[in-house]
Parts: C-alpha cells; structure tokens; sequence
C-alpha cells in the first residue's frame, strides 16, 4: 500500500524552504509540509514557495511569527504536539537551527515519533547564538543526523552520537542553487537596482540580519557605517527586521551612502550575487551558496559554524575587532582568482536523494534507527 503524507517535514523560514524543498519534491505525496508561520509573509515565505515548487504547505500554524524566542518555540511546540495527535507521522524531518526546528524536534521525540535532523552537526562553539542552543537541542533528539559534511560528522562523534546515526549526505543547498540558477532568466538585469543611475561594472551586494548585528545600536552602527565606507558601490538587500531597527535606533543616515532594495526572492538574489564583485553577509546560506557561486564573502559575524568556507578559500570571518570598509576594500584591490574552479566543501548535486531515502527507510521501519 502506497503510503501518503505520512512523513511530516517541519520548517518556518525561508532558508529552510530553499534547503528543504528538494527533498520535499523528492517526498512527493509522502511528504505532510507543515509551517510554524515563524516568517510567514509574501516576502519572507511566498515567493519563496512559489520559486522552490512546492506550494502551500498542507499546515499553517498560527501565532508564532512575531513573538520573542520563547513564546515562539512554545506555542509551536503546543501546536505541532496537538498536529501530531491529530495525524500521526511516521517519521518527521526538521533541517537547521532554527526556532521552528527545536519546536519540531522537542514535539517529535514527546509523541515517540522518529527524527531525521538535516544539517546535523553544525557548531559555531559561541552559547550565546540561540542557533547554537537549538543545534545541540536537535543533537540530542535526533534519531538519524544528515551531515553535510565531514567535519560536521566529527562534531557529532565528539558528543557522543553513535556512528550508526551519523550520514554524512553533503548539504541539499548546493543543488537548490544550481536548480536556482538554471531558473533565472538570461535576460535578468540588474539595471533596475540601480535607478536614475549607470549600473556598475563592480559592486558588492550586502545583506545583514542576525541579532549579533542588528539588535544593538552599536552594531548596527559599525555594520552601516562600515558598509557606507567601501570604495566601490554596496547594493545592500535590507531585511525586513534590518530595516526595522535601523529606523528604531535612528541610523536611517548611512542608507544615504548605499543603493538599497527590499529583500528578493531566492533566484533573484542568487542572480545578483553571481554578478557582484564582491558578498558581504551574516547569512549561514551565503557560506555556503558562495561555494557554489565561485564569489569571495566576507561574514560579519563573532563566529561560523561552516568553517568549510573559509578553509576551501571562499569566506573570511570578519569578527566586531576588524574594520569591515578596509578588509573590503583590501579584497577588493588584490581578488582571489580560481574560486569558480574549487568544489564546494558541501558536497554534489544528490543530497536530497540521500536524504529522502533516510527518511522514507526510518518511517517504514517504524523504528528510532536504521
């Protein structure tokens, strides 16, 4: 008996859905795709739905977005425990590190349900990150670890998780950007990010989110102000919460001194950065897209959980002791050549398959390991 969506694939942002959505095609009608409605909205899901070809999730949860962490995970928790009473799954999948994986990952190990963690295995070694907390939740939780690579597999030998639990499967972003880029448009300009203006033949696109840099007025301020300083133009991307506290903490001044855009759908961006001289991000998918790109990225953060990026050549760590406009500008006067011929240290185009078929054994065996 051909089995239907019995196998629940839990996400709430919209790098999950990029991350996910291979394997939820590879699913089909298997797969039961339930949004805890963390990022729910047309620019922060929808597009991004509609571009991966998976459609409306079958499950929406409400009350989630908005809210503080732990009003977030809480309220999720509650509602995944009563969608898991309700329809029962066989086996669920949670990827990453994000609220709506540790609500994901606590309701299927309550309810007995068996655990498949895609990402497994990432360690930034920085508590005070909540993506740290909800990685070493899932960690402890999960009955089979996806690890995109290698050294994320050794993280997890270190704590402990038996060898039997541990898959190393490369990591699915590297075929979501070449299925991304295969859908952009030959035609697709940049020109209409830069209005009233003649495009640049060199530019650095730049997006910023993550509390470390936004939730401060001191951090933020270093970021804009570091931004604004670069030699050449900065097409920044603004966040919706970027943008948010930018006006909260009055730095609306630096925008003067770059070209801004609301955030864009997954192809779009990946478009863009294919064009750009040069990335600077605090994005964990930048990492690892850049890998695929062949393009330098500067990380603005305290620390990375994908130090694969920076050993392969692609990324430097520019950590709150570093000036972000002259480590730019210095990148930029001296660019590394070749990176478009160095394989991405996350793995081939097959992820998905090794990942779906995990997923598929674990719920037909009804069992906690494979």
């Amino acid at each position: 008996m051909t089995r239907s969506k019995d196998v629940a694939v839990v996400f709430g942002t919209r790098p999950e859905i990029i991350k996910l959505a291979p394997v939820i095609r590879r699913l089909g009608d298997r797969a039961l795709t339930i949004h805890t409605g963390q990022h729910y909205d047309e620019e922060l899901s929808g597009r991004f739905l509609e571009q991966a070809g998976i459609g409306q999730p079958d499950v929406i949860l409400s009350g989630v977005g908005g809210n503080n962490r732990a009003t977030q995970i809480a309220t999720a928790l509650k509602a995944l425990s009563e969608q898991f009473r309700l329809r029962r799954p066989s086996s669920v999948i949670v990827q990453g590190d994000t609220n709506a994986v540790a609500a994901g990952a606590l309701a299927a190990n309550i309810a007995g349900i068996p655990l498949v963690h895609i990402e497994a295995g990432l360690r930034s070694g920085d508590r005070a990150m909540p993506e740290e907390i909800n990685r070493l939740l899932v960690g402890v939780l999960a009955d089979m670890h996806c690890a995109a690579t290698g050294h994320n597999a050794e993280n997890l030998r270190r704590e402990g998780i038996p060898e039997h639990k541990i898959v190393v499967t490369g990591n699915t972003i590297v075929e979501a950007t070449v299925d991304a880029l295969a859908l952009a448009h030959a035609s697709d300009s940049i020109d209409d990010y830069f209005p009233g203006r003649t495009t640049p033949s060199r530019f650095v696109l730049a997006t910023i989110h993550r509390p470390e840099n936004t939730d401060t007025p001191e951090a933020l301020e270093r970021v804009l102000s570091g931004l604004a300083e670069i030699d050449i133009p900065v097409l920044f991307l603004i966040h919706p919460r970027t943008r948010a506290a930018i006006t909260r903490h009055g730095l609306d001044r630096y925008l003067e001194h770059l070209i801004t855009a609301p955030s864009v759908g997954h192809t779009e961006l990946l478009s863009l950065a294919r064009t750009a001289t040069l990335l600077i991000s605090d994005s964990g998918g930048f990492q690892e897209e850049c890998t695929v790109l062949g393009k330098p990225l500067l990380v603005i953060r305290r620390s990375t959980e994908r130090p694969e990026s920076v050993t392969a050549g692609f990324a430097r760590l520019i950590t709150p002791d570093l000036p972000i406009a002259a480590t730019a500008n210095a990148v930029l006067n001296a660019l590394p050549t070749g990176l478009d011929q160095i394989p991405s240290p996350y793995g081939d185009t097959h992820a998905s398959t090794r990942i779906t078929e995990i997923a598929v054994t674990l719920a037909d065996t009804g069992a906690h390991t494979v």
